[in-house]
């Protein structure tokens, strides 16, 4: 089996070839009468999350809060929210899920992530996505039906704006000539970037362009083709594998033994079982899980607790630095 590529200090510690690891989704609370959170102790849980062993924290680019969507995420900007956050905490990856790159122009997010890049020592981690919610986009004047074109002209100014003195044309956001640069740079090599879905694109052109893919999870079996299929779309350009990461629901169940029951991208689960089913997407090739505790109903601090102590253990990554 290929390695990944080295990028960073959160994507290297993050992604490992073969194994699996656990982050958490922001914000760390149970928020299921309400769209909104209360935002109560995110700091605290966050730390706590470091202090316990969870590899990364993953935040949403929600800009606009639509009841009929259903969540508001962290109702925080992304960009300022992981600027503070990097500065209370010291080790855990700081993960966007995902920037929906054509509401933003590209200077303003590769300036934002290259700060807090290098403001975290190198512990951002990137998600992009096309965006899916039709409203938000003539709330800012953009063409809906042109997000496809715009999420990859986006992304290429992105990967540009980590050159010295860059040159780009033919790119909606504007021509760079070389005559002027933008900082700062990346901690590591570039800015990791991994994309969400398909972000209206095909496979080929993900496989090619991204740095991972964050996808939704699905049925094990269906999980397995989905990832054998991008895996074999990477080797036809690259000689380095690349990771593969999903979301999951988690209500976790005090009796640890409590046997699996769906809910919407997730499961209501004891701690032995979470393990069995981690344990086998780790097998198919999943390399990293966020763990959204939104709907869980026990208290935030015993169910962080609990998973660091039955659930961590199982998947325990070498560290790895730049």
């Amino acid at each position: 089996m290929k390695e990944f590529e080295q990028i960073s200090k959160g994507y290297n510690s993050v992604f490992q070839s073969n194994q699996l690891s656990v982050g958490l989704v922001v914000p760390i609370e149970n928020y299921s009468q309400s769209s909104v959170p209360t935002m109560k102790h995110h700091v605290e849980r966050v730390q706590l999350a470091e202090q316990l062993g969870f590899k990364s924290i993953w935040i949403r680019d929600v800009p606009f809060h639509m009841p009929s969507f259903g969540d508001a995420g962290q109702t925080f900007d992304p960009f300022t929210y992981l600027g503070f956050l990097a500065g209370q905490t010291s080790d855990i990856a700081l993960g966007i899920s995902s920037i929906a790159l054509p509401l933003h122009h590209p200077v303003n997010i590769a300036k934002s992530a290259a700060t807090i890049d290098q403001l975290s020592d190198g512990r951002l981690i990137m998600g992009v996505a096309s965006g899916d919610r039709p409203t938000e986009y003539p709330a800012m004047h953009i063409e809906f039906e042109k997000r496809g074109e715009l999420f990859r002209d986006t992304f290429d100014y992105i990967r540009k704006a980590q050159e010295d003195f860059p040159v780009l044309k033919d790119n909606h956001h504007g021509h760079l000539k070389g005559q002027m640069d933008i900082l700062p740079k990346a901690k590591g090599a570039k800015i990791p970037m991994l994309i969400t879905g398909s972000s209206r694109q095909t496979m080929t052109w993900n496989a090619e362009h991204g740095d991972g893919w964050m996808y939704y999870p699905r049925p094990t079996m269906q999980q397995a083709y989905t990832i054998a299929e991008w895996r074999r779309e990477i080797a036809k350009y690259h000689d380095f594998d690349k990771p593969f990461m999903q979301p999951l629901y988690v209500i976790l169940e005090k009796d640890d033994d409590f046997k699996p029951q769906p809910i919407q991208l997730g499961f209501r689960i004891g701690a032995n079982y979470l393990v069995e089913y981690l344990n086998q997407i780790q097998e198919i090739g999943v390399n990293h899980v966020a763990i959204n505790l939104r709907f869980n109903l026990r208290s935030i601090e015993t169910t962080l607790d609990d998973l660091a102590e039955k659930v961590l253990p199982h998947f325990h990554l070498k560290e790895e630095i730049i």
